[in-house]
């Protein structure tokens, strides 16, 4: 470790090396490497200072760093990890020295994981805790004995590489469930870095896999987004003053101002991009361990077969220039790419029809060499993409791929913008790009609902891509897409479709659940704006595609029968028809009627709240058990600020209005001859999917009307205690 001449220290009191820490973290000069190396090369000085003033004649005994401090990656809160190796001698001497090290780094409030062991106890305890073994494999010498240190580090990395097809499935599949629990650090509002997949702890694991000799990580790029992890850990650590790793929203602000970016977007964005290098690198890294291990098991018994042979790997072909080797698309000994533009995105299609991964050495051979292709696009290549968009799930493997090498970009511009961008939306689960792909996906499982599989499937593609610019995303989009749609060459007509589904793939849900349909001039609207049967059709299947890959919250049964109305109204307009004259007020069904009396007859309102069937055969009724939507009934005497309250009182309660209507309802001679009371029918939608009580939502109303609840300033304490 390099030593920090500027900031080392000759008190080796805790008092010395905390006012030595203080001014390194406090100075504005260094950052991210140079502080990490510095605080680890002041933290070495201080505690080498505290072994030798303990024990200056010890023999036998060594003070080693292990885990993330013996990487030399200290971060301005992280705990100090630390083993005291001896040779077993002299125990009561061990036990006296170790309280002389552990109590000045507890007396400073520095966490602390330590442990004493003989080099055997070392080596046992690792043999039997993954965790323990993966931090040794970082061992570095501080004090005391070289030669014991060395030596734990020459066995502990002898035994790693012995015991390497044992121990790497178990580190790939604590791996899996360490991102099962913590989520993908790439599509995460508040990751954390350390723990979520594409983390810290991912890149630790590729470390471990590299030292093992059976395969190794692709390098490209792994430093430096460890890198920048680490940077924002630290940056982390300084504005909260905590060991956290948790990149907690109200702090990503001055997380970002304390690394020099503009905001908390560019700041997740970076993150993101690291996460995604880290992610990538361990998918080809787990192929590969598994691809050898697999080998290894059957390659004594394929020897056999074969008289002593060397076996060979079959190729078999996918497409021109594309064969599948190993489980994995590569590319074909007469491949040439820089002869060949449209071979990446055939390769590609074919591994992603085949539902194969796409060889990282093929991408990186065609990222290096393929020339670019000419515009318009030649027909193949606008189809290949296609294919590739069509092909369901393994589609998002292979783009991300084509992604990793930089080839996304290269074949579409306009994409680097899109790249990794956050949503800062609840409701959607990926980031702008994937959401993208995820969008393509759920699309291509609709194209036989269309006439024009190839327009949803590049609709798909496009939709959000104006999210990248300021402004309305979906004018900023259509602009895009027509760029886009004509250097992929389409015809112009089929330009026109895409801008225009581009532009409105908002509008269905947007009209269907904010609207109300029975209102002429809406269909009209919405007819206007699509132009064509054709096109709506395709608008259909894209805004349920849309909805399906933001994540659950966007789409449910209840919304997609909203949008199919809307859809077989426009459908009716498009093809001639006038929507209807309003029709004549129904009859007062009998429960309706009954809520008049009772409101005629107590002077205020009463109402019947309830969730609406699901329509359609019982098994589809039953899915998921979701209502259509809330039916709520109201009967109040006309007075003024009747329709004020109720909207007041339906959003304190969470309720969204998705169609309402108002009518004077006459009360039965025998009640009252000349009497009347307002009757609303209105369908809601419950924010958080629960029914509201009844009594509460109708003693809120009466307060409401006589003036005793303050509906404003209820909300404004509402929102303050939970902001969205």
């Amino acid at each position: 470790m390099t030593r920090t001449d500027d900031h080392k220290t000759d008190d080796t009191g805790p008092s010395g090396y905390a006012a030595a820490r203080l001014h390194l973290l406090n100075e504005g000069a260094r950052s991210g490497p140079p502080r990490r190396t510095a605080l680890a090369g002041l933290t070495d000085d201080w505690l080498a200072g505290l072994f030798t003033a303990a024990a200056p004649t010890a023999k036998g005994i060594s003070l080693v760093a292990v885990g993330g401090y013996g990487r030399g990656e200290l971060s301005p809160r992280s705990d100090l990890d630390l083993v005291l190796l001896h040779d077993g001698s002299d125990p009561a001497a061990v036990a006296a020295l170790a309280d002389r090290l552990w109590y000045p780094v507890w007396d400073l409030g520095i966490s602390l994981d330590h442990s004493v062991r003989t080099p055997a106890e070392a080596r046992k305890t690792a043999g039997e805790d993954l965790k323990v073994q993966l931090g040794l494999l970082d061992a570095r010498h501080l004090a005391g004995d070289l030669g014991l240190t060395a030596g734990l580090r020459t066995a502990i990395l002898a035994d790693w590489r012995n015991q390497a097809p044992k121990r790497l499935p178990e580190l790939q599949e604590l791996c899996a469930e360490r991102a099962e629990r913590h989520g993908e650090l790439r599509f995460l509002l508040e990751p954390d870095l350390k723990e979520a997949r594409g983390g810290l702890r991912d890149a630790t694991a590729l470390r471990a896999v590299a030292a093992s000799w059976l395969a190794d990580a692709p390098r490209e790029g792994l430093a430096d987004a460890r890198r920048r992890l680490l940077d924002a850990r630290d940056a982390l650590h300084l504005v909260t003053g905590r060991a956290t790793d948790r990149l907690a929203l109200q702090e990503q602000d001055q997380v970002a101002a304390e690394l020099g970016l503009l905001d908390a977007d560019t700041l997740l964005r970076q993150v993101y991009e690291a996460a995604r290098v880290i992610s990538y690198a361990g998918d080809v890294t787990w192929r590969e361990v598994n691809r050898v291990l697999r080998a290894r098991a059957v390659r004594p018994r394929l020897r056999a077969m074969l008289g002593g042979g060397k076996p060979v790997a079959e190729r078999s072909p996918l497409a021109e220039g594309v064969v599948e080797q190993d489980g994995e698309a590569v590319l074909a000994r007469t491949a040439r790419p820089e002869r060949d533009p449209v071979l990446p995105l055939r390769a590609a299609a074919a591994a992603a029809q085949a539902a194969l991964p796409l060889s990282p050495h093929a991408v990186r051979r065609m990222a290096a060499t393929a020339r670019p292709l000419p515009t318009p696009w030649p027909a193949e290549a606008r189809e290949q993409l296609i294919t590739l968009l069509g092909s369901g799930r393994p589609t998002v493997d292979v783009w991300e791929a084509l992604e990793a090498e930089g080839l996304i970009s290269r074949l579409l511009p306009d994409w680097e913008r899109v790249r990794c961008r956050p949503q800062r939306n609840a409701v959607h689960l990926w980031t702008v790009d994937r959401h993208l792909i995820e969008t393509a996906v759920r699309a291509s499982a609709l194209t036989r609902r269309v006439s024009r599989p190839d327009l949803l499937l590049v609709a798909a593609l496009l939709h959000d891509i104006g999210k990248g610019w300021p402004g309305d995303h979906s004018v900023a989009g259509e602009i895009i897409a027509k760029d886009v749609a004509a250097r992929l060459g389409f015809d112009r007509a089929d330009v026109t479709v895409l801008a225009t589904l581009v532009r409105h793939h908002l509008l269905l849900v947007e009209t269907a659940t904010r609207r109300d349909l029975d209102d002429p001039a809406t269909v009209r609207a919405v007819a206007d704006a699509v132009g064509s049967e054709s096109t709506l059709e395709l608008l259909h299947a894209l805004t349920e595609a849309d909805a399906l890959a933001t994540g659950p919250a966007a789409w449910s049964t209840w919304r997609g029968s909203l949008v199919s109305d809307l859809v077989r109204r426009v459908c009716a307009v498009l093809a001639g028809e006038h929507p209807g004259t309003e029709p004549e007020p129904a009859a007062p069904t009998a429960e309706e009627e009954r809520l008049a009396i009772e409101a005629h007859r107590t002077g205020g309102p009463v109402l019947a709240l309830r969730a609406q069937a699901e329509p359609g055969p019982p098994e589809e009724s039953a899915e998921a058990g979701e209502p259509l939507g809330v039916e709520l009934v109201i009967a109040v005497p006309d007075q003024p600020g009747v329709l004020p309250a109720l909207a007041g009182v339906l959003a304190l309660h969470r309720l969204t209005v998705r169609t309402g209507g108002l009518r004077t309802l006459r009360l039965p001679d025998d009640v009252d001859d000349d009497g009347s009371v307002l009757l609303l029918d209105w369908r809601v939608a419950a924010e958080y999917g629960s029914l509201p009580q009844a009594s509460r939502l109708r003693a809120d109303l009466v307060r409401a009307l006589d003036g005793s609840l303050d509906i404003m300033s209820r909300l404004a304490e509402r929102d303050a205690a939970y902001p969205r």
